[in-house]
């Protein structure tokens, strides 16, 4: 058997990640304690460990500090709130009415995670005929930062009724980066292991999502 090389982990550490991947939750409410110094940063440096098409490092993480900018971003989710409100009807749409969608006034941190498709790092490989695979790129990196966070203590909440475009334009950054998640960051007001849309009784686990299909 060939030499391994590289750290080997044992049972009781792969039960803790079990158990990390289990707690890894969508979080809406937040405390307004603000995060330790420099732990965003360390955050961001381990989501940039996250795997990349071709090394390309598509990701760009952007803090949205500004409180004008944060009160636009508001705006812009309560406007595409309403919009997706209106596509509901009965009891779905009594129930969405009800469910707290977003922790933009409470998280102290509100991170925009952008994918560059103008990025030369890599120079095209593997994503030619794939070309998608550059914001899954980035996808990767908001999936280790959320682990890296809930590891801390720290939950994570994804906004994602919001136009990507308009909010790209409202951070002012190069329009070629592309808005693949705005993050909500903080210290979670409350917490279970159970998706809070299961909890509310918006829907059930969906068994089919953990089948393995074989061909």
């Amino acid at each position: 058997m060939a030499n391994l090389q590289g750290p080997r982990f044992d049972d009781a550490f792969c039960a803790k990640l079990d158990e990390l991947l289990q707690w890894r939750r969508d979080v809406r409410a937040f405390q307004r304690a603000a995060l330790p110094a420099g732990m965003l940063e360390t955050l961001a440096a381990l989501a940039a460990l996250a795997p990349s098409v071709g090394n390309s490092q598509p990701w760009r993480f952007v803090a949205v500090d500004d409180a004008a900018r944060r009160a636009a971003i508001r705006a812009e989710f309560e406007r595409c709130n309403d919009a997706a409100l209106a596509g509901y009807g009965g009891e779905k749409a009594a129930l969405y009415t009800r469910l707290k969608l977003a922790g933009l006034d409470d998280a102290p941190v509100q991170l925009a995670v952008l994918c560059d498709e103008s990025t030369a790092a890599g120079h095209g490989l593997g994503r030619a005929t794939m070309a998608e695979t550059l914001r899954y790129s980035a996808v990767c990196a908001v999936h280790g930062l959320w682990l890296a966070a809930r590891a801390r203590g720290i939950g994570v909440g994804w906004v994602s009724i919001l136009e990507p475009a308009r909010v790209v334009a409202l951070l002012d950054v190069p329009q070629d980066w592309a808005l693949v998640a705005y993050l909500c960051i903080g210290y979670p007001a409350a917490q279970s292991d159970t998706p809070t849309l299961e909890r509310v009784g918006w829907q059930g686990p969906d068994a089919a999502a953990r089948e393995i299909v074989r061909r």
